[in-house]
């Protein structure tokens, strides 16, 4: 997946008049999976802002706010890179990146929805979720931000959920199904697999040593599956920019290597029919099918014969998934 060469990304909300942006639809979110519900309000978005001749706005935050005034943020599905260029297939112009601290989570409803939705964005229709709240000890409701939209100049409208017969398409559907290792069901929430993203580091070599140099990824931010061998797909950043290409198929051990270590989890990917240097290369890791749990082996030989083993069904799974 590529960034649109048209999406703008503008970090802590720069004021966008003096980019010559035109006024825009704005909606506003967590955007945490981009999920086929963010999806479909997005595509909603895109289509009206065409209609009404305004551009096609996100406004997003990070850190997760609920890691600076909650309980502490959940875990991650995708990283803000990732969250901004899933935002811009869908059509968006411009993605505003708004940090979110302890000085901002203490600004007053009145103060967020004209300096910074009004003022500095420049949003003439403002897009919600219909329990969004906003400003300091989230004061906020929608009721105010339609007061505040009369006084400033913007409509602010509500989003429809977006469901399917298993219920709301969520980010807390996403993480409990792949809490679960229940790959398919994050597939049909998110819309694509799940993917986990890493640079590649110096491991101990233990895989090339049994005939299966593996792909060390560290660290990785987003949310884990339960510790298992897994089909994926393999993707790689181009070096400096923001471009992914797809690069081979492989197969994925996640968990603490027991037969060799059993004391640090890891994630690494064996590449099929891939050979050349990637230390250093950022890789994604797009999760198709979870093959086994992690098991250990009594023996190098047995957990050779069950890599080789896995290997064969990784290929099985990833061609039968298309």
């Amino acid at each position: 997946m590529t960034t649109p060469a048209a999406l703008v990304r503008i970090d802590d909300a720069t004021p966008v008049a003096s980019l010559g942006a035109r006024p825009c639809a704005l909606v506003v979110g967590n955007f945490d999976g981009v999920h086929r519900g963010h999806q479909a309000v997005l595509g909603e978005a895109v289509e009206e802002a065409r209609k009404l001749g305004l551009d096609a706005c996100v406004l997003t935050f990070d850190p997760h706010p609920a890691g600076v005034v909650g309980r502490g943020a959940p875990p991650m599905l995708t990283t803000i890179e990732r969250r901004v260029a899933l935002v811009g297939e869908m059509g968006v112009d411009r993605v505003y990146v708004r940090r979110f601290d302890a000085a901002f989570a203490a600004w007053p409803p009145e103060r967020f929805a004209r300096e910074l939705v009004a003022g500095a964005l420049l949003a003439r229709l403002v897009v919600v979720g219909q329990n969004f709240r906003f400003g300091a000890k989230r004061a906020g409701d929608l009721e105010l931000l339609r007061a505040l939209g009369r006084e400033l100049g913007f409509e602010a409208r509500v989003h429809a959920i977006a469901s399917d017969a298993r219920g709301p398409f969520s980010s807390t559907r996403a993480r409990d199904a792949i809490g679960a290792g229940d790959l398919d069901e994050a597939a049909r929430v998110l819309g694509r697999p799940h993917g986990l993203t890493g640079a590649v580091a110096h491991g101990d070599e233990r895989g090339r040593q049994l005939g299966f140099p593996t792909a060390n990824l560290e660290p990785v931010a987003e949310m884990l599956p339960p510790d298992g061998v897994y089909a994926v797909r393999v993707a790689r950043r181009d070096d400096g920019g923001t471009a992914w290409h797809p690069l081979a198929l492989g197969v994925t051990n996640i968990g603490v290597r027991p037969t060799v270590d059993g004391k640090r989890r890891t994630v690494e990917a064996h590449l099929l029919d891939f050979t050349g240097d990637l230390y250093g290369a950022r890789l994604r890791l797009d999760l198709v099918g979870r093959l086994r749990p992690e098991t250990k082996f009594s023996s190098l030989d047995e957990l050779k014969a069950q890599i080789a083993r896995d290997v064969a069904a990784a290929r099985h799974a990833l061609v039968s998934a298309g």
